[in-house]
């Protein structure tokens, strides 16, 4: 296949999940234009020396995530305060308190928290929240499945006591 058909087949299959995780990495909506831009021609020219090594999906979330990461990095420079999993603060409760997951403010909370992760946490959640296992994102993040897996159960503990307002029920 040549660098353009791997590109469209790519953009094709993968083209709302990248949409996501931008929106998951920049919360300002120019700047995750810019970031998207970005993903787009970096995994365009990607294509060049694609080898099908791996598959074409976790290629295609690599090249995302590593220009994803290194826009986090300079984001880093100008605002140095990102959160370690243990630092993040209960999202403030939107509405009456009812849990309805469903409710697109609670997405809006999840985000939220997940944004404040420090970019690795932040791609193993956004990955699995992709629907991708542990050994391919593993495979994507060059860590231990092991590794992996407990950082998801780990993170995902977290998040949900957080995201609950410290564990208290509503």
């Amino acid at each position: 296949m040549s660098q353009d058909d791997l590109y469209q087949q790519a953009t094709s299959e993968f083209g709302n999940a990248l949409d996501r995780l931008v929106r998951a990495y920049e919360l300002d909506a120019d700047k995750r234009r810019d970031l998207l831009q970005d993903i787009h021609l970096a995994l365009w020219r990607s294509f060049e020396k694609f080898e099908a090594r791996c598959s074409l999906r976790t290629w295609v979330y690599r090249v995302a995530h590593n220009i994803a990461t290194s826009h986090v990095i300079r984001q880093r420079r100008i605002n140095p305060r990102l959160l370690s999993l243990e630092e993040i603060d209960p999202w403030p409760r939107h509405l009456d308190g009812r849990r309805d997951g469903h409710d697109r403010l609670d997405l809006e909370r999840l985000l939220q928290l997940i944004h404040q992760l420090n970019p690795p946490d932040r791609e193993i959640m956004l990955l699995y929240l992709e629907g991708l296992d542990g050994a391919s994102i593993a495979e994507i993040m060059e860590m231990s499945a092991v590794n992996v897996r407990s950082k998801i159960h780990r993170i995902k503990a977290i998040l949900a006591r957080r995201f609950l307002g410290g564990g208290q029920q509503p």
